[in-house]
């Protein structure tokens, strides 16, 4: 099963979720009415990693790099690695010194600075030890025949590694010792999962989530029409992509709703070129005309109508895409278009048996 689930690629299984809703839309779509009417809206869906900090992501990649050369030494009859086990434990004990010691609250400025050397020295003798362990893990890349089968992967794997250390031992260097604010851009927020993005979008109670927005785009009938995983985008980025991709499959899709976050003028334009009714309030004020266009009762209608995303997002989440264990961006696809595609037939078993039971009661009622 692990091995065939890996083969299904994200265009596989979009065609196959296609053809799933177009089954679906023959059960549900009310002939009379075929006009389908979506809602747009994103979620984000975390990747398993732990929170990450400058110091904890160095270890990672330590770690890694130790492991590695050990295997590859221990291949080989080579002793370089051979107290390996202990190289880790020695690490992870600088690691929790630098962790644990926390900057001073203290009015005494004399008692201050003192912590803060502490800070600095505990910081200094970790990354100290650290180009140590990169040194070490450099001379045994030297020293190993890369030609060796399955050791060219491996060389690989603790190259990239050891890249991330230095990467790592730069950025604590700076933040610690030379007091520097590292720009946002130049974080990595995972070393083994590193398309993982630092997300806010201000909700109560979460003030960060560590993942990549997924967006969705369903049907009044409940089904996903299409998905879309986010990289580095925001909502409004992807508004009109969403709908295209939705009425290439689905040309009955006239009518579509966001929330405000998917707005921005040139989406509003072209979105009403492609749809017959398109709901997207408008962020700040509104003029006259605008103001008009959002209080119609048929805009209220839909607009109030467009909470009900949150429910096909909730019971995607509720299912298992709350956090995705699958590793590398195309494992984090996969088990995206997985689980639209487990949601849309969970749908249409939904209706199918209530319409069984619904069919029991009248044979029930008739006899």
């Amino acid at each position: 099963l692990k091995d065939n689930v890996s083969l299904l690629t994200p265009e596989i299984l979009d065609q196959i979720n296609a053809v799933v809703v177009e089954e679906g839309h023959k059960l549900l779509v009310n002939k009379k009415d075929p006009v389908l009417r979506g809602r747009c809206d994103s979620f984000v869906l975390e990747t398993d990693v732990h929170f990450p900090t400058d110091i904890n992501l160095l270890f990672d990649a330590i770690r890694k790099s130790i492991q590695i050369c050990a295997l590859l030494s221990n291949t080989l009859d080579m002793s370089l690695w051979r107290q390996y086990v202990y190289n880790i434990k020695s690490f992870k004990r600088l690691y929790r010194n630098a962790q644990q010691l926390k900057r001073s609250t203290s009015k005494n400025e004399t008692k201050k600075a003192e912590k803060d050397q502490l800070i600095i020295d505990a910081h200094t003798e970790y990354i100290e030890i650290a180009e140590e362990y990169i040194k070490k893990a450099e001379e045994t890349i030297e020293s190993v025949d890369s030609s060796i089968k399955g050791f060219a992967e491996k060389i690989e794997d603790l190259e990239s590694y050891i890249t991330h250390a230095k990467r790592q031992i730069d950025q604590i260097r700076r933040r610690v010792i030379q007091g520097e604010k590292i720009p946002h851009e130049e974080k990595v927020f995972s070393i083994f999962e590193t398309h993982t993005e630092w997300i806010s979008k201000g909700k109560a109670g979460v003030p960060q989530e560590l993942g990549l927005r997924v967006c969705i785009l369903e049907d009044q009938y409940g089904l996903i029409l299409h998905h879309q995983v986010m990289e580095r985008e925001t909502d409004d980025k992807v508004a009109v992509a969403m709908v295209d991709a939705a009425q290439n499959k689905f040309p009955n899709l006239r009518v579509c709703s966001f929330d405000k976050g998917f707005y921005t003028p040139a989406n509003k334009k072209e979105l009403k070129s492609k749809l017959d009714l398109l709901v997207l309030p408008k962020k700040g004020k509104r003029n006259k005309e605008e103001e008009k266009e959002e209080t119609s009762e048929t805009f209220v209608r839909h607009k109030r109508q467009h909470s009900a995303v949150e429910s096909a997002i909730n019971a995607l989440e509720n299912h298992g895409l709350d956090r995705c264990p699958d590793h590398g961006l195309d494992g984090f696809k996969r088990y995206v278009s997985l689980s639209v595609l487990a949601r849309n037939l969970q749908i249409i078993g939904h209706h199918l048996q209530q319409k069984g039971l619904r069919e029991l009661q009248k044979y029930k009622k008739a006899s």
